[in-house]
């Protein structure tokens, strides 16, 4: 073991949404930062290989090769933003294996790059609610939350005017405003939609999506092109990552240190102090470990990555894994149930189509169990939608019968506009919801393999149900000649990538892990700001949430060290 003394500040363990965010806060508030990323080295503009590739510049002329994707890539290949443009940003599942149980499949689906997935997420970005973090204590479906809205509403605010977020202001308790840039423009047909929803289904209210991509340009980034598709990357910054935003403002200050290729091992506690002493840090090129110093430690690993560190810490003084008095450390895992509810096909606004690339769709917020538990429905929380709208063209019509002329001036002229309704529905804490790490698999670093053991319960299921009756009610409304709906979940957990839980927030050490600062329960000087705080998962994009936590625990963090408290 390589003792590397260079004599820190703070250590934060990845460079993803949550870690970029605590680069960013703790370098300007003038501490000295070492920040460990797992993942190679990837320059911002430079490495974005697809971002303008056409298919026949990219290997294999842009198509999957079946064999090459079922040995190596077989979970990370079943994410919408996994290509042959961006596959050198992902895990290679053969490299990286975690024990996947085919009868109860949870999808882990992990980036290998400097940003994480902060270059992956489709940046729809919105606050929660009161009701949000009120919920566990009304319907008592886990613990409560030891903050309220609140409390994180001039964080969201002081993170929103940071990254940038487009979108229309509405004033609904349910889904508060953010501090907005202009939202982007509806099509047509979408406006069209919305009008007769207004009349016809008036409890809805269908709005832009809340984006965090740029309709101006906006702190040095530039406003976005519509090029697309953003997933492949994005030179001019126009959607929030690390790459572009949180990680140059931290380099700017001269007090970042940036190491790629760092596999955190475990973090070693000092139980004199009960403080975290050293990060135990393997060379995933080299091999070669390594061990680093500092005052505090920031776990922004990732929900299953932070609780895999944790639990690999495991000691006589902590058995159970780092921080465990509460035996929450791995439970609670949640995320959020997704996929087609409905399609609604449409003859209005022939004359009319789409242009561009816009990286955004529409949202109707949520609109079930407000306020309180409405006594007709047999499920608790709710769901919100995210559409898009497509017009139907020669793509759609490969399989359509025909030849020669007539079949290819067919193909010309554009058929009917597709509005496709996604549920989002909430998930709630359950105990039985858990990762592990198993006794003898380990990976190629010697570091115990992960174990899932996570389903979707029946408050899941129903919540489905629900939303599956009402988009045929919205489509209705919205006109749809005919629509076409999916009658269950078909996708396994971890699909939705909002995996949270496993290291939850809350007041009681005998409950939770970490507290109302993101600290962990009895080790003062190690926080955990990303997904594994979470106590509960709303219905809504959590990642503005990780942001605003991250940058409070920072702000807390500094004023504790000034104080002499850490």
């Amino acid at each position: 073991m390589k003792a590397i003394n260079q004599d820190f500040d703070a250590i934060v363990v990845g460079s993803g949404i949550s870690g970029g965010w605590a680069a960013k806060e703790l370098t300007e508030k003038g501490l000295k930062v070492l920040v460990l990323e797992r993942g190679a080295e990837l320059r911002h503009s430079v490495d974005y290989l697809g971002e303008h590739a056409p298919d026949w510049k990219l290997p294999y002329q842009g198509k999957k090769p079946r064999e090459l994707y079922r040995e190596e890539y077989p979970v990370q290949s079943t994410s919408y933003a996994f290509s042959e443009a961006t596959r050198h940003f992902f895990n290679n599942d053969k490299q990286n294996p975690y024990v996947r149980d085919e009868g109860k499949p949870f999808n882990w689906i992990r980036a290998n790059v400097v940003g994480g997935r902060s270059l992956l997420w489709g940046r729809q970005t919105y606050r929660w609610s009161e009701q949000d973090f009120q919920a566990n204590a009304q319907d008592g479906h886990g613990i409560p939350w030891p903050v309220s809205y609140k409390d994180l509403a001039p964080w969201y605010s002081y993170v929103e005017k940071f990254i940038g977020v487009s979108g229309e202001p509405l004033g609904l308790d349910e889904l508060p405003d953010s501090e907005f840039l202009p939202p982007m423009g509806m099509h047509k047909i979408e406006k069209t939609i919305k009008g007769r929803l207004k009349r016809k289904a008036p409890d809805l209210k269908l709005t832009m999506g809340r984006a965090a991509i740029l309709t101006q340009d906006h702190k040095g980034r530039a406003a976005c092109h519509y090029c697309g598709p953003c997933h492949r990357g994005c030179s001019t910054g126009s959607y929030f990552s690390s790459q572009s935003s949180t990680l140059p403002a931290a380099k700017a200050t001269g007090k970042l240190t940036l190491r790629p290729d760092s596999v955190v091992e475990k973090l070693i506690y000092d139980p004199d102090t009960k403080r975290i002493s050293e990060v135990r840090v393997i060379d995933s090129r080299t091999g070669e470990r390594f061990s680093f110093r500092s005052r505090i430690v920031f776990l922004c690993a990732s929900t299953v990555g932070s609780t895999q560190i944790l639990m690999n810490s495991a000691n006589e003084y902590f058995p159970e894994g780092l921080g465990n008095r509460s035996g929450a450390l791995g439970r609670y895992m949640m995320d959020h149930a997704l996929g087609m509810s409905a399609l609604g096909f449409f003859v209005d606004d022939m004359d009319s189509y789409w242009y561009g690339n816009r990286p955004n769709g529409t949202y109707i917020p949520r609109f079930r169990n407000l306020k309180q538990q409405d006594e007709s429905l047999d499920f608790v929380r709710g769901y919100g939608f995210q559409a898009n709208v497509v017009r139907m063209n020669w793509q759609t019509g490969l399989n359509k019968k025909g030849f020669g002329a007539d079949l290819k001036n067919s193909l010309r002229k554009p058929g009917m506009w597709v509005w496709a309704l996604s549920a989002f529905t909430e998930c709630l804490p359950d105990k039985r919801n858990r990762m592990t790490l198993h006794p003898t698999k380990k990976d190629r670093f010697g570091i115990p393999q992960v174990v899932f053991d996570a389903t979707w319960r029946e408050n899941e299921y129903k919540l489905w149900a629900d939303a599956v009756q009402q988009a045929d009610r919205i489509m209705k409304a919205a006109g749809a000649v005919f629509s076409i709906q999916q009658d269950s979940i078909e996708v396994p957990m971890g699909s939705g990538i909002h995996e949270m839980g496993t290291a939850r927030m809350g007041a009681d050490p005998q409950q939770a892990v970490v507290n109302a600062n993101n600290q962990v329960h009895g080790i003062p000087n190690l926080f955990v700001t990303d997904g594994a705080a979470m106590t509960s998962s709303s219905c809504v994009n959590p990642s503005l949430t990780y942001m605003a936590f991250t940058a409070r625990a920072c702000d807390f963090a500094v004023k504790q060290l000034q104080a002499g408290k850490l």
